[in-house]
């Protein structure tokens, strides 16, 4: 049966909000969330009908598209999932929605090679994956990096829209290190990615504040907020991370050459997977090869540096050298008192 964009937009819609369990939603709930929605990604602005709602809720309770939601009304007024854990997006994809991702596919394939698309050939490998799957019945041949118990996910597409609309929202945010949350207006540039655990850099909204970077996974709550929204000014978020690994970086901070040696046994992997897009190799040696990098120094270029262990040793800078003989120093010490 096909599916036009808007009702696909509004069963999407009304999926996530019957996700929320923490609000009760009645229809007229349903009814503004999907005028939204349709606004948002349309631009149409005559809004839902009652009778619309209505009927999207029928077809998502039947299989015509596959769904089979289990959509309850508790007390007479209050939709949501009988199931908690339901969603329309775990279910098995249909015949159409298969001859649409191939369709998809088969576009997506024609840019691979372009070095405008590079970003694409994952996207289209999972793609490609899942229709075979799906056809065949049987086990996925490719297994991407994932973490399925990562906190903090729900959080990804409510910030998303925030910052395509430019809008502040108040967070509510407990890092590792606090005592206790804490409340405060914030305005979005960027959503970051780093090894499965997402960030957003922002500002907050106080006198003097600087850029920040949120973890996604220690934001407890995310609630509209009527402050205006503060424009990026300082920074060019399309070169923002292009002097650093993984996410801590503060405006204004500078990079600086890392030298490293690393063992002959394991200078294949530096070599076919790069520490950073800046790698240069500086020397061949009897038993390795060194290397230097331009990065700026945080945590993450310890954690990968120490990751080596044994095989690997920082020539400079000599800030980062005594900073990580000093990390070795205090692991062997704790080996040595089991």
């Amino acid at each position: 049966m096909p599916i036009n964009r808007n009702a696909l937009i509004r069963y999407r819609t009304i999926d996530k909000c019957l996700q929320n369990c923490f609000k009760k939603w009645t229809l007229d709930d349903l009814i503004e969330a999907c005028s939204d929605a349709i606004y948002e990604y349309q631009g149409i602005d005559t809004g839902v009908s009652k009778r619309t709602i209505q009927a999207d809720i029928e077809m998502m309770r039947s299989n015509k598209l596959g769904y089979e939601a289990p959509i309850v009304v508790v007390d007479k007024k209050y939709y949501t999932y009988s199931d908690k854990d339901y969603s329309i997006t775990n279910s098995p994809l249909n015949q159409q929605d298969m001859q649409v991702l191939t369709e998809v596919s088969d576009l997506l394939k024609q840019f691979k090679g372009f070095n405008h698309f590079t970003d694409l050939n994952e996207m289209v490998s999972k793609l490609e994956d899942k229709i075979y799957s799906q056809k065949t019945l049987s086990p996925p041949v490719i297994d991407f990096e994932k973490n399925e118990n990562l906190k903090g996910l729900e959080w990804i597409e409510v910030i998303r829209k925030a910052i395509v609309v430019r809008k502040a929202i108040c967070i509510t945010y407990q890092s590792f290190k606090a005592r206790e949350a804490s409340t405060f207006c914030f305005s979005g540039y960027l959503l970051k990615e780093y090894r499965n655990r997402w960030f957003v850099l922002g500002m907050q909204h106080k006198r003097n504040s600087n850029i920040m970077n949120l973890a996604l996974d220690r934001i407890q709550t995310i609630k509209e907020e009527e402050e205006p929204y503060r424009e990026n000014k300082t920074i060019d978020l399309a070169s923002y991370y292009n002097d650093v690994i993984g996410v801590t970086k503060t405006p204004g901070q500078r990079d600086c050459e890392v030298i490293f040696w690393i063992d002959e046994a394991n200078a294949p992997y530096i070599i076919t997977k790069p520490l950073h897009h800046t790698q240069k190799l500086l020397a061949n040696e009897a038993d390795g090869k060194i290397f230097s990098i331009q990065v700026i120094l945080n945590f993450e270029l310890e954690r990968e540096l120490l990751g080596f262990g044994s095989k690997i040793r920082v020539l400079g800078p000599r800030i980062l050298v005594k900073q990580l003989k000093k990390q070795l120093t205090d692991a062997v010490a704790k080996y040595e008192s089991t």
